[in-house]
């Protein structure tokens, strides 16, 4: 599906080509290699951390709304998009030590920033909430995870051993078990999105995503913390409450959020209502957006 940008129908390659040129990118250490970020826009850093298996991409419809507003950096996690392997861990927490070292190089020591982070960038966004010091404003979870309650199965194919019409079907597949709630939505851009991310993705972060380790992590946070979800979420629906319920326990004045008929990846398919949540929830708790 071609984008509607600025009046006229811009193609799925000759949108991402576009804003990958517009960023600014900047590179910080990363186990034996670099780690790369990019940011756009200007004002207070809203810093969005990515899914796994992942990159910056999983935010390519958010990143021109939310940076008429702030400047808005995002990173290729560590072992994704173009980012180097991290040294082998086997919490999240050495994974956000090392992006928040980033992060701090990246924005300058003190710098006052919000954070918002998507599934596996949710955790990450969880355990360097637990290490940030004053410069954390707030953390803003999205179909987040490891918050101590069963997680549903969801069926993904292989990819990787694919080819052709074979390896896009297993895409769809993929998307629409776990990240679309409406396969209607799987797009053209939704698939080369997810077709990057796919060749360039090689940490494994999976077996991060069960347990409690988010809840334990997100604890310690002394920035206001918010938790939003798709209504249609494949890793909570029909149980978002519970997820609310465990979030509030360890942080009593967490905001929450759904976003009526979204799956997972909200922010893409209902990007809309993402960025005004988002921003809403930043402008009421901070006093900023």
């Amino acid at each position: 599906m071609q984008q509607a940008m600025a009046g006229t129908l811009e193609a799925p390659e000759a949108l991402l080509a576009r804003l990958d040129a517009a960023a600014r990118r900047m590179e910080t250490p990363c186990g034996d290699g670099l780690m790369v970020w990019r940011s756009w826009g200007e004002g207070e850093p809203l810093v969005l951390f990515h899914g796994g298996s992942g990159s910056w991409r999983h935010w390519i419809r958010n990143i021109e709304p939310l940076a008429r507003h702030r400047r808005v950096v995002c990173p290729d996690l560590p072992g994704l998009g173009e980012s180097a392997m991290p040294p082998p861990a086997e919490t999240p927490a050495p994974i956000a030590t090392l992006v928040r070292q980033g992060l701090t190089e990246m924005l300058g020591e003190g710098t006052r920033y919000d954070l918002a982070g998507f599934s596996f960038g949710a955790l990450i966004s969880g355990h360097l909430a637990a290490q940030a010091g004053p410069g954390l404003r707030s953390v803003t979870l999205i179909g987040a995870g490891a918050l101590g309650l069963p997680r549903p199965r969801t069926e993904l194919l292989k990819v990787r051993d694919k080819q052709g019409e074979a390896r896009i079907a297993a895409h769809r597949h993929n998307l629409a078990t776990l990240m679309l709630a409406d396969s209607g939505q799987i797009d053209a851009l939704a698939l080369l999105v997810q077709e990057w991310n796919t060749e360039h993705g090689r940490f494994r972060s999976r077996g991060f995503a069960h347990g409690a380790s988010l809840r334990e992590a997100i604890a310690k946070a002394r920035a206001p913390v918010a938790l939003i979800y798709g209504e249609r979420d494949a890793i909570a629906w029909p149980e978002l409450e519970r997820r609310f319920e465990a979030l509030r326990a360890v942080q009593p004045e967490a905001w929450t959020g759904v976003i009526p008929g979204a799956g997972h990846w909200v922010a893409y398919e209902a990007a809309g209502a993402f960025n005004a949540m988002l921003l809403d929830m930043l402008r009421r708790r901070v006093g900023a957006a």
